[in-house]
């Protein structure tokens, strides 16, 4: 089978189990199985794939049409120009969140210390240290074990050091910091069985999880969170598309200043943010 037969073969077979964007899906896992780019695809088009490739490829379609995310077959995602690894231990990166980085980089400032909650595959903090600019020191927790360990491979990967910590919250954590941003879990408890199955069923649901109203881990942050801001530190959110007026209201009641809420570029609300003057 000629590559450009295999990769009709693709379209075919992920279109055929309702998979959304089948065409770029066949493609990228097709580069992935062959380990070629698009140039290579375009010079040999015509010639016979090999057979081990194909049964390779096959067998990726295949997890595909499970509705396996892509990014966790490939194990690989890129986020704010830079290369992440992803497994099933964390969300996997999205644009939406790539607002939440541009939005802080904007206050960021030479010896900053920034706390990053809930940090996943890192992708948050690690983007912030290297488009940053300027030396800033970065510290992230997460309550997975396991979401640590590949934070930390991230962090090697892309070349910068983050001070990372297993914690629920605040729980193993200390000192003062001119900024925390978070990307918590935001999504109600029962609303989660309404999302793709890419994401209900494969990505961690204590990472999707938000509580019964979504809200838990905005409150539990806006409270506790205070003890860990130095004075005029900044406090930045990711929330979900209906959420922020809700969190911007948490933050104003509980003394933080200067709240706004910053749309995504598909016109949603998805950053809240704010600073606190002075700490109780």
């Amino acid at each position: 089978m000629t590559f450009e037969d295999a990769l009709r073969y693709g379209k075919r077979t992920l279109k055929g189990a309702d998979v959304p964007d089948f065409r770029l899906d066949a493609w990228y896992l097709m580069e992935y199985a062959c380990k070629i780019d698009r140039s290579y695809y375009y010079l040999h088009a015509q010639e016979d794939m090999a057979e081990t490739a194909f049964q390779e490829y096959g067998l990726l379609l295949k997890k595909r049409c499970e509705r396996v995310p892509l990014q966790y077959i490939t194990g690989s995602q890129e986020f704010m120009g830079l290369e992440f690894k992803v497994n099933s231990h964390v969300l996997i990166p999205r644009q939406d969140t790539e607002t939440l980085v541009e939005e802080a980089l904007k206050v960021l400032e030479p010896g900053m210390e920034i706390l990053d909650l809930c940090t996943g595959s890192g992708c948050i903090i690690i983007s912030l240290m290297r488009h940053a600019g300027k030396e800033i020191f970065g510290t992230a927790s997460d309550i997975s074990k396991k979401a640590v360990l590949l934070a930390k491979e991230n962090a090697k990967k892309n070349q910068v050091e983050v001070n990372l910590v297993r914690s629920d919250l605040f729980q193993n954590l200390e000192g003062k910091y001119d900024m925390i941003v978070s990307n918590p879990p935001y999504v109600p408890t029962g609303a989660i069985g309404t999302l793709m199955p890419e994401v209900k069923d494969f990505e961690p649901r204590e990472a999707l999880d938000g509580k019964e109203d979504g809200m838990y881990f905005y409150r539990e942050i806006v409270h506790k969170g205070r003890d860990f801001l130095k004075s005029n530190g900044y406090l930045y959110f990711e929330v979900g598309h209906d959420q922020g007026r809700r969190v911007a209201f948490l933050m104003e009641e509980n003394g933080f200043r200067n709240v706004k809420v910053v749309k995504d570029l598909a016109g949603n609300g998805r950053v809240v943010c704010g600073n606190l003057p002075s700490v109780r």
